[in-house]
């Protein structure tokens, strides 16, 4: 029999009595409980098959075929196996679906179906009983030569030559090769923002009068309004994560929650969010876990994880339905578009935290430059994009806010004849009190002596907002 042990820097190692009476050990490294009861398994059958002297059973047999070099190594040391069966390890095909299965238990499904493919790729293009020596940096370029002609997207190309470069890596790290044949095969990734479109909160209000239930506008409104992630994000959202009191949510993250600290997030209950949150309250059964009924849920959920096949479909009728145009990657543009609009009011580190990425991967994959830019950058100044850009409840908002900092403001209207030219003069040092769920902030203003016309605020002035002018 066989048995596990674990020392203070969380190693493992399996420790048994080989045939010959001593006791021998065989050090695993940092790997989980499930997978050192597996090979600690594996080593019982070996050690049954010697004790009685009897082939190995056709699992086994199969299963030593396909074990990872380094522990094949191991276990000829050890004397469980033979040196060729050890030595059959460093084929390409044997030793990448080796590297896969040992990360069973480890990884999410999603992950090990994705590294999958492009193992099959790499074995269909050198061959399965390819050495693993025989792979060089022409050969990864050819690879990469295939791909492109074969039409691949960009942004696949460059995924697969990252995965090829870590199954490499891994196995340079155990000494089978000398140097990682494709350390410098790289494959410029395509512009994310060509597969995503800006959604106006105003088509989205409009997708939400036609959807079929509350259900369906609170799925939509969480993901454009909130940016939750659909469907693991929104469907995983529980009633206990609501704190209505304090106008927050905390969003379980399935996506992140294998990254230390980055299991949950904590995110403004958005006011374009909450009537259709407290809607979902009021028609939920008694007793209720989650937010989203189970029947979602339940349709979401695949042997792989989370899948949205489903609410892509629906979405794509409902929007059909609306009248408006479809836009590639429905839900994710939704997201991305509620962070382009989040990233116009608050810092990108605040709003980044609340969308639960990095600000590299917002301004790569999210954030974009809308027409309603273009078209403040041409009126100089952000009162009139704001309109534009707002849904009817984020202008009331405004409209609120600019009202509040008005009456806190003291203006000196110089006389003069209606549609000649005033100054601007506003008040130093006046503190603007804030409005909504933005940081505090205290603007400064000095004299402003820029002359403009009748308009609203002066067009020099561009962060003063609620002065308004005399004539």
């Amino acid at each position: 029999m066989a048995s596990i042990a674990k020392d203070q820097g969380g190693q493992r190692r399996i420790q048994f009595v080989a045939p010959d009476g001593k006791r021998k050990t065989i050090r695993l490294g940092k790997v989980s409980q499930r997978t050192a009861e597996g090979f600690k398994y594996r080593v019982e059958q070996l050690l049954e098959s010697l004790h009685f002297n009897r082939p190995m059973e056709p699992d086994l047999a199969e299963w030593v075929k396909g074990v990872e070099d380094s522990l094949a190594r191991k276990l000829a040391r050890v004397g469980l196996i033979s040196k060729p069966e050890a030595e059959s390890a460093k084929t390409l095909g044997v030793f990448l679906q080796s590297w896969r299965a040992s990360r069973k238990g480890d990884y999410k499904p999603a992950s090990l179906i994705a590294w999958g493919q492009v193992i099959n790729a790499l074995t269909a293009f050198f061959g399965s009983d390819c050495l693993l020596t025989d792979v060089t940096p022409a050969k990864s370029e050819a690879f990469r030569q295939s791909m492109l002609a074969r039409g691949l997207r960009a942004t696949t190309i460059h995924k697969r030559l990252q995965h090829a470069r870590m199954f490499f890596t891994h196995a340079k790290r155990e000494g089978l090769v000398h140097a990682n044949p494709f350390e410098f095969v790289r494959h410029r990734p395509g512009d994310a923002s060509e597969r995503r479109a800006y959604v106006p909160s105003a088509d989205v209000c409009r997708v939400i009068e036609f959807a079929p239930n509350g259900t369906w506008r609170l799925l939509i409104a969480l993901s454009r309004f909130a940016g939750l992630r659909v469907p693991s994000e929104a469907l995983s959202l529980r009633w206990q994560d609501v704190d209505w009191e304090r106008g927050r949510l905390t969003v379980p993250s399935p996506k992140t929650q294998h990254l230390a600290g980055r299991g949950y997030r904590v995110i403004p209950l958005f006011p374009e969010v909450r009537p259709y949150l407290e809607a979902a309250w009021d028609e939920a059964p008694e007793g209720a876990e989650y937010v989203i009924p189970e029947e979602y849920r339940r349709r979401a959920q695949g042997p792989s994880g989370w899948k949205n096949a489903n609410l892509r479909t629906t979405l794509e009728k409902v929007v059909r339905r609306a009248g408006l145009q479809q836009w590639p990657r429905r839900w994710h543009s939704m997201r991305a578009s509620c962070e382009t609009d989040l990233a116009r009011r608050f810092t990108l580190a605040v709003v980044a935290k609340w969308l639960g990425n990095t600000q590299a991967v917002a301004m790569r994959h999210y954030v974009d430059v809308t027409d309603a830019d273009f078209e403040r950058a041409l009126m100089g100044h952000e009162s009139t994009d704001e309109k534009v850009a707002q849904n009817p409840a984020q202008q009331a908002h405004a409209k609120a806010r600019d009202e509040r900092q008005a009456t806190n403001l003291t203006i000196r209207k110089p006389s003069v004849l209606p549609g000649l030219a005033t100054s601007c003069e506003t008040p130093q040092k006046q503190g603007l009190e804030a409005a909504g769920i933005e940081p505090v902030q205290r603007l400064f203003a000095d004299r402003c002596r820029w002359k403009t016309l009748r308009v609203d605020r002066c067009r020099k002035c561009l962060n003063h907002r609620g002065f308004r002018h005399s004539a």
